[in-house]
Parts: C-alpha cells; sequence; structure tokens
C-alpha cells in the first residue's frame, strides 16, 4: 500500500504566506521561506507554494521566493501561479520546483498541459482544479472556477479531471473553494467523485479543520494525499502530531 501524503500548503501574496476563507478576506500569516522550512523539519512529505494574486496581476510567480525555499526544503516542492506558458513551467523548475501546478491556463489552454506533461514528463505536472458545488445529494456535481477562483468556467470538475489526466496531468489537485478556510472538512463527495474518476493521485484541498478532517479525506475522500494550511499555521496541531494520529487509525503514513 503507497503511503498517503500530508503537504502543508503556503499561499502567497505579496511575499508574504496568507489565508482566507472561500477564497476572499486573506490575512497574513507568516514569511514562505521561514514557514517551509519548519514545515519540512516537521516531516511534511511535500511543500506546496501557490502564487495567489500573479495570474490577476498578469505576472510571473516570484521566482526567488521558489528558489529560496527549494535551498531549505528537501521534499518535493510543487509551485502554481501565474502560468501561462512552457517557458513559465521551464523556469520554475530551474529556480527549484520539482512539480509545477497549472490551474486557469490549464482549462483555457489544454494544450499546455498535454506539451509541458511531453517536454518535462508527467510527474512534473499537476493540474490544479478550484470547484464550486451546483447541485446536492446524488445530483451533486462541481463546477469549475478559474483567476483564483473568480470566474465560473461551465464545466464540471470530474469531467475536467478526467481529461486533464488524458492530456497528461500527473496529479490532481483539488480544492473545494465551498469549504476553503472554514475549518469544516473537506468536500468528501467532491474528493471522492474525482479519486474514482481518475488513474492518478488526487491531492485534496480546502476545508481541514483537525486531525479527523484529514483522515477522512484520506479514507472515505480515497485521496492520495492531503494539502492542509489554517491548522498548521496556527498550531491547531504540528504535522508529525497528524501523522501520528493518522498512523494510530491504521492510515499508511511515512513517520
Amino acid at each position: 500500500m503507497l503511503a498517503k501524503r500530508i503537504i502543508p500548503c503556503l499561499d502567497v501574496a505579496g511575499g508574504r504566506v496568507v489565508k482566507g476563507t472561500s477564497f476572499v478576506q486573506l490575512r497574513d500569516s507568516g514569511d514562505p521561506v521561514e514557514l517551509a522550512h519548519l514545515y519540512y523539519q516537521e516531516g511534511a512529505d511535500e511543500v506546496v507554494m501557490l502564487d495567489i494574486t500573479a495570474t490577476a496581476e498578469e505576472r510571473h510567480t516570484v521566482t526567488d521566493i521558489v528558489e529560496n525555499i527549494s535551498e531549505n526544503v528537501f521534499v518535493p516542492l510543487a509551485v502554481g501561479g501565474g502560468i501561462r506558458s512552457i517557458d513559465d513551467v521551464r523556469r520554475l523548475l530551474l529556480s527549484g520546483a520539482d512539480k509545477v501546478c497549472i490551474n486557469t491556463a490549464a482549462l483555457l489552454n489544454p494544450t499546455l498541459v498535454s506539451k509541458s506533461a511531453d517536454k518535462f514528463g508527467s510527474q512534473s505536472i499537476v493540474v490544479a482544479i478550484d470547484a464550486k458545488r451546483i447541485g446536492r445529494a446524488k445530483q451533486a456535481q462541481w463546477e469549475v472556477y478559474i483567476c483564483a477562483g473568480q470566474r465560473a468556467t461551465g464545466t464540471e470538475a470530474t469531467a475536467w479531471a478526467k481529461r486533464a489526466v488524458e492530456l497528461g496531468a500527473g496529479e490532481i489537485l483539488l480544492t473545494s473553494i465551498d469549504a476553503d478556510g472554514h475549518r469544516a472538512g473537506y468536500d468528501i463527495e467532491l474528493t471522492r467523485a474525482v479519486s474514482e474518476t481518475v488513474t492518478v493521485p488526487v491531492i485534496a484541498s480546502g476545508g481541514a479543520g483537525s486531525m479527523e478532517d484529514l483522515r477522512r479525506a484520506l479514507v472515505s475522500g480515497k485521496a492520495d494525499a492531503v494539502i492542509a494550511a489554517s491548522i498548521f499555521h496556527y498550531g491547531i496541531c504540528s504535522i508529525l502530531e497528524a501523522k501520528e494520529y493518522l498512523a494510530k487509525r491504521g492510515v499508511a503514513i511515512r513517520i
């Protein structure tokens, strides 16, 4: 059985880590390089850094932060934000990223995913999907949003996830906009629906408020990894504590 992964997420704006609720009401949470190093020391399996204002501001991801994190963190580093071309992907990989997360540009220009996967390998390409629920119960569906969750696309999330994998994505980073920052748990239905649709690892994101939320996403949601921010940024638990909690409850985890 493959070990599940615990991944802290650093949402960066203006050079600082921020955290909001459903992608708005952002508040400062610290220095990205310092937090990345702390989480690495605590046992993070990977680190994700998302430059969340790069697309809206029509600029590139801040590469000096990527370089500084990669020099201090010796686990895989995934970076996203403001990626619009093959050159952008190359620049981030050369700056120290092990994986590049493509969100808005992947949906607007799907060939970017296939060309990037062909050029750098599927293992380096993560398609990030931000989704909002548009139905309930057995009829539940989720619509994909782009531009930092500000623009609806009319595209259904599970269908887009399947297509992204066909294009060459090696992983799906799946965020529930509805759950993000509320600390009431992941959208388990969404996570499970996508996990059962695709053949690559799914990283669940949005809503972690407790260690039990992590377990539910990994077990009931069938995610291969969970991203969390608030519970680590604000000291609700450490990564080591989360891993020990999961291991005691039968989840395959690296400690």
